[in-house]
């Protein structure tokens, strides 16, 4: 599988689109105004402790408290967590880490389990464990990194091999001088993190995780890479300078491009952006899905469409039940949609039939870098599964509440609000001398009034005794009126 990774550097705003064998998969966005904090560690001060939610707010000097659980605090996990006020207390300094970006109105949610990520690996400081990345699955290959991280910690002196590693993905092939140089810069940075908490006043920003450019290469970046465009010279030499210490085997995959044609344009990546962010997504065979984003879960419902198949019914739901699951999990990793998921599948009446679907829709999660769970098909065919989030989604990034419809998705019809309209006149009439009634209503309501509502406004204009008298406010939103006795 070939995989390129584009950076569009502007600014004020950074956009990183990767893209596998032609097909745009992930779109990573971040914005001067909105930039990311998940990775940031800060020095903050517990501000509230909440023992019947086993939690904390810490400020960490962001704009809202951060939520800390008492799953997220550093201890001996082999151990029962006791209560959380008998392990911090208010006004209590902690090293804090921002695991979950603040999301809607939520705050940041952060742990005092701090990890430090580089290319092959995690250093996590307050254990002494060593882990291997459940991507990894040859046997030997684990066993390999096993015993080239019990060395290279035997090796460490003065007591700075008593930390914890977790060998990425990407270390499976790595060479042994490549992981203990990555392991040594790990100790360095660490060691600089310590100093600056130390000197730190609480609510104080620590070490900030690196810039979206930068970090896609550390964690998108794989051995299927055949190349990397930067659009803008300076990202271009600041991610030279940056590969060339951590990533010094990308160096010769990295290209300035410097084409007439915005580098997104090259494969349709701003169309594929706006289809992203519509509610449905037609399917190859006629079918489609149709994907809701609320606040507590996303819903994908899967409808055969026009697809009519070419033998009988259950053959044509199967297909496009296999198709729609290719399509759904792309469709989460392009939109970075997280939390819980639920799939309406169209029905299958054959177990096989929903055991392959199923595999189909775990095959094509397995190049998601995002943590996934799929449960079994429910007694109403419905398949529950959840994806791992940190950040906002690419709707949550690039999308506000509709000011019409104020984020319900719809409005009332001009039948509606010419009804409202009418008991607004008589309530007005009762409460008020007039000698006429005005009423402003957007374009559509005062053509429905004239038109199909005419006989109505009629008899009401007799019923109150008074002239009814209509003006065209094109600025006004669908349902949003005003009746002013005159």
């Amino acid at each position: 599988m070939s995989q390129e990774i584009l950076i569009n550097l502007t600014p004020r705003e950074t956009r990183v689109a990767l893209v596998e064998n032609g097909v745009l998969q992930e779109i990573h966005l971040e914005r001067a105004q909105r930039r990311g904090l998940v990775g940031n560690i800060y020095l903050g001060s517990v501000r509230r402790v909440l023992p019947g939610m086993q939690a904390a707010f810490i400020d960490a000097g962001l704009e809202r408290t951060a939520f800390l659980h008492v799953s997220d605090l550093q201890r001996d996990a082999s151990d029962p967590a006791p209560p959380i006020d008998q392990l911090i207390r208010e006004q209590q300094s902690l090293l804090v880490q921002v695991i979950k970006d603040p999301i809607g109105d939520k705050g940041a949610r952060v742990t005092t389990q701090i990890t430090v990520p580089s290319r092959y690996l995690v250093l996590t400081p307050s254990s002494c464990g060593m882990g291997i990345s459940a991507r990894i699955e040859d046997e030997s290959e684990r066993a390999r990194l096993r015993s080239i991280g019990q060395a290279i910690n035997e090796q460490s002196e003065g007591g700075v091999g008593q930390v914890g590693l977790i060998f990425r993905t990407a270390a499976e092939g790595a060479c042994a001088e490549e992981i203990s140089s990555d392991r040594e810069f790990l100790l360095r940075l660490w060691d600089s993190i310590g100093k600056r908490a130390a000197s730190a006043q609480p609510g104080t920003l620590v070490h900030e995780d690196l810039p979206l450019y930068q970090r896609a290469m550390r964690d998108l970046a794989n051995r299927d890479l055949e190349r990397v465009r930067v659009d803008s010279h300076e990202g271009y030499q600041r991610l030279l300078e940056f590969c060339s210490d951590l990533l010094p085997h990308t160096l010769e995959r990295i290209e300035l491009y410097s084409g007439e044609r915005p580098i997104f344009d090259l494969y349709g990546i701003e169309d594929e952006i706006e289809r992203a962010l519509a509610r449905r997504v037609d399917l190859k065979s006629g079918g489609h899905l149709v994907i809701d984003q609320t606040e507590a879960m996303t819903i994908v419902d899967v409808n055969t469409g026009g697809f009519v198949g070419h033998r009988n019914v259950d053959e044509t739901i199967f297909k496009t039940n296999l198709e729609a699951a290719q399509a759904i999990a792309r469709q989460l990793r392009l939109r970075n949609i997280g939390g819980i998921i639920i799939v309406d599948f169209i029905d299958m009446n054959d177990p096989e039939h929903q055991r392959q679907v199923l595999r189909a829709l775990e095959k094509s999660l397995d190049r998601d870098h995002a943590k996934t769970q799929i449960g079994e098909v429910s007694a109403l065919g419905l398949v529950e599964m959840t994806r791992k989030r940190t950040r906002e989604s690419l709707e949550q990034l690039t999308c506000q509440a509709c000011p019409n419809c104020d984020g319900r998705g719809t409005v009332k019809t001009a039948e509606t609000v010419s009804y409202e309209i009418f008991r607004e006149i008589l309530r007005e009439v009762r409460q008020f001398e007039s000698q006429r009634i005005m009423v402003l209503a957007a374009p559509s309501v005062v053509e429905t009034l004239l038109d199909e509502e005419s006989t109505g406004l009629a008899h009401l204009e007799e019923f109150i005794e008074r002239p009814i008298e209509l003006q065209v406010e094109t600025l006004y939103a669908p349902d949003q009126f005003d009746v002013i006795p005159v």
